[in-house]
């Protein structure tokens, strides 16, 4: 799963399932942003629509 965002620098994460996958990405997520609030960067405001991408 990607997340797809220039804003949150390309977050990647995988799963087993999609419901594992789509919860490790969110987790990728907030890490990051706790990541640029520590090194006291922006952390952006606006994220986008989220989509879904399956690759087979």
């Amino acid at each position: 799963m990607d997340c797809g965002s220039a804003q949150l620098a390309r977050c990647i994460s995988q799963g087993e399932t999609r419901d594992e996958a789509l919860a490790n990405i969110k987790e990728a997520i907030r890490l990051y942003i706790e990541v640029l609030e520590e090194d006291g960067l922006p952390v952006p405001e606006e994220y986008p629509s989220p989509t879904e991408l399956v690759v087979v």
